[in-house]
């Protein structure tokens, strides 16, 4: 066997393809392989943005030494961890059994089924950093892969089972879910919360912006302050530190430090997504001029970057450009001195910039020390400087970009710019959205409403997975919310069949990350759990509930809370990682309808949606229909009307309305409960 990535469409997979490593993809050949020469599998998980992905490739992968010893040892499986996130779930999920940290890359040793028994994530060539040498690693489960076969079943048995229970619904009594347990929790996260540079515990630090969701939903339901102040002020230092890029737009993955200041320089496309999703829902009450700000340039840097070959949304953008981490990004204080002139020791002031620098003898552009915005004549004054370094940095030579569209990343960016356009009249924003939809939909799914997972250069590939079904029809709801198209509509409803066919699990409940057709996998994962992007039985709560409220269907909710009673069990274990799913609960059983009877071109309904931006709504469920006479007979809103030859606006909750509201400061008065 040789090296067969070019044949791949991955840029991750290709970046490998060179390696004097006998690189494979994952797929029946290479176990077929494995089995008929008798060897481990070695099982190399990464992604084309990951910095210590490229340090062990630079290293090991690239060294002809190396290579020498996987190839005549192991068979290797190169797999691309953003096109096969249910590979890499699996083998994480069996690296954490093993009581390892996980992480990228990962480095996994398989039997020829591709059963784990050891792993590890980056090993250095050479025995550093308390980690083993990558050659002595490789010889020694070589070696008792070979000589001591008892261990090695005794592992992999003993993970195979640990893997199988991983999905098993657990006997024992639900707790129940409301309002009071969410509040209950909401206050156990904020006591994880950094009061003093904001965010979720310490370094590394990560935007959590589940959990920080989590909290203003509570916020809005409690108006507890200290759950909003929490919140802002984690936006507010994200926004304000070295994880922004100041000059570009966009966020980094997470900061290396507590203070938000040194990011791991990816950009990932779901982060901003995520993030710009909650700090919309939070500037819809401060009305913060930071947080606008920083919608408006993100959203800006990715129409400017990150569009790809078919119109929807690339992955990624590399932390390294000319092998070193961050150097696209950073700056000297001379270099920052000769572009700006005499304006250039106030910009260093406010943006951090020291002679000796704050990281590793270079600047990275931050306001932590100004994270308040200054009067309006200094921060104007600031503007054009950032765009005479944003001109120089262009010159320089960028880092990588991942081109591949993925369809759950891209779910999640359309349903946010879609929204951030409705709110802020940015009708370009909507467009690009809905155009990212029919990308995905024309490139990405076949003729009976399936999704693929990735497309790159003209292919679909990969059966799509939970995660990409959830947040495409969440995009879909959230277009037909502001459009009123009902194809929309159409296509959450396909998508949600898709999911009830393959997907369902009918012994226990809840949806697995994969088709019953997904056949290249030792188990199918079923998990309630937030990882890199919200859980798939999270999200799908708050399609469900949304489909339930747009058609008054019954068997949406009750889908949905069949959901609940599967995962529920896990609440009193660990809920930390279950924030989607408790915020999409709160929609399901305590989503406030706003019907609007009346034509959504109307004058009269543009102001009372105009007023409704004005509020918080977190459980919002908008629906606008010239009249309920299609409504089911037992919605809340049937027969509601115009009043007096006007539209006028509803807000539901459970089986009971408000009085129209036919004004917006009527609808301002129920929204506000007077």
């Amino acid at each position: 066997m040789e090296n067969v990535l070019d044949q791949e469409t991955s840029p991750y997979l290709l970046q490998h393809k060179d390696n004097p490593v006998h690189w494979q993809p994952w797929g029946d050949k290479a176990l077929d392989q494995a089995k008929r020469e008798g060897k481990p599998i070695l099982l190399s998980v990464g992604y084309a943005a990951c910095h210590w992905c490229h340090v062990m490739a630079h290293e090991s992968f690239e060294d002809p030494e190396v290579a020498a010893v996987m190839n005549d040892l192991f068979v290797n499986i190169k797999v691309d961890r953003e096109e096969r996130p249910d590979i890499d779930n699996i083998y994480q999920t069996a690296l954490a059994l093993l009581g390892e940290q996980g992480g990228w890359p990962l480095t996994m040793f398989l039997n020829s089924k591709g059963e784990p028994f050891w792993g590890g994530t980056y090993f250095p060539k050479e025995s550093a950093y308390g980690r083993p040498g990558f050659i002595h690693v490789l010889n020694s489960v070589s070696e008792i892969f070979k000589n001591e076969p008892e261990k090695v079943t005794k592992n992999r048995d003993i993970l195979k089972e640990a893997l199988k229970n991983q999905n098993s619904i657990p006997d024992g009594d639900r707790p129940k879910l409301n309002s009071e347990v969410l509040d209950r929790i909401a206050l156990r996260y904020a006591d994880e919360a950094d009061l003093e540079h904001g965010g979720i515990g310490s370094a590394p630090k990560f935007p959590q912006t589940y959990v920080l969701e989590n909290l203003w939903r509570s916020y809005v339901r409690t108006q507890n302050e200290t759950l909003a102040d929490i919140v802002i002020k984690a936006l507010t230092h994200m926004s304000q530190g070295g994880i922004y890029d100041h000059l570009g737009g966009g966020y980094a993955r997470y900061s290396t430090d507590q203070e938000w200041l040194v990011p791991h320089f990816e950009k990932m496309l779901y982060d901003n997504a995520l993030i710009l999703d909650l700090m919309l829902l939070v500037h819809q009450e401060t009305k913060s001029d930071l947080f606008k700000e920083r919608i408006y340039e993100t959203a800006d840097w990715l129409i400017r970057e990150m569009i790809g070959e078919n119109g929807a949304f690339s992955a990624t953008i590399d932390a390294d450009s000319e092998g070193v981490e961050g150097k696209f990004y950073v700056w000297d204080l001379e270099e920052i001195t000769e572009i700006l002139g005499d304006q250039a020791a106030q910009f260093a002031e406010i943006y951090g910039i020291e002679a000796e620098g704050n990281w590793e003898g270079k600047n990275i552009l931050h306001r932590l020390h100004y994270p308040t915005y200054m009067d309006p004549e200094t921060e104007a004054a600031l503007l054009p400087l950032r765009e005479k370094l944003f001109e120089v940095r262009k010159t320089r030579i960028a880092p990588g970009l991942d081109t591949k569209i993925l369809t759950d990343w891209n779910g999640l960016m359309i349903a946010t710019l879609a929204k951030a356009g409705d709110y802020f009249s940015e009708v370009r924003w909507v467009e690009q959205a809905e155009n990212a939809f029919t990308a995905i939909t024309t490139t990405s799914m076949n003729d009976d409403g399936r999704l693929f997972h990735s497309y790159r250069l003209g292919q679909a590939k990969h059966t799509g997975m939970l995660e990409d079904y959830t947040n495409m029809a969440r995009a879909a709801l959230t277009l037909f919310e502001i459009t009123g198209k009902t194809f929309y509509m159409e296509r959450a409803i396909t998508w949600v069949e898709v999911l009830n066919t393959h997907f369902w699990d009918d012994k226990e409940g809840g949806y697995y990350q994969t088709a019953d057709d997904a056949s290249d996998l030792i188990i199918r994962a079923k998990s309630a759990f937030d990882n890199a992007v919200p859980s798939g039985n999270g999200t799908i709560l708050e399609v469900l509930a949304k489909l339930h409220y747009l058609t008054g269907e019954r068997a949406y909710f009750e889908k949905a809370t069949d959901i609940v009673r599967a995962f529920s069990i896990q609440l009193g274990r660990n809920f930390f990682p279950l924030a989607t799913f408790l915020n999409n609960f709160e929609t399901l059983v305590e989503g406030k309808q706003i019907i609007i009877v009346g034509g959504r071109e109307e004058a009269e309904v543009q102001d009372l949606l105009k007023e409704i931006r004005n509020f918080s709504l977190p459980a919002k469920v908008l629906n606008i229909i010239p009249d309920t006479e299609n409504l089911p007979f037992d919605h809340p809103a049937k027969g509601k009307t115009r009043i007096d030859g006007k539209p006028a606006a509803y807000v539901c909750t459970g089986p009971v309305c408000s009085l129209p509201a036919t004004t917006p400061v009527d609808l301002s008065n129920i929204l506000k409960g007077n």
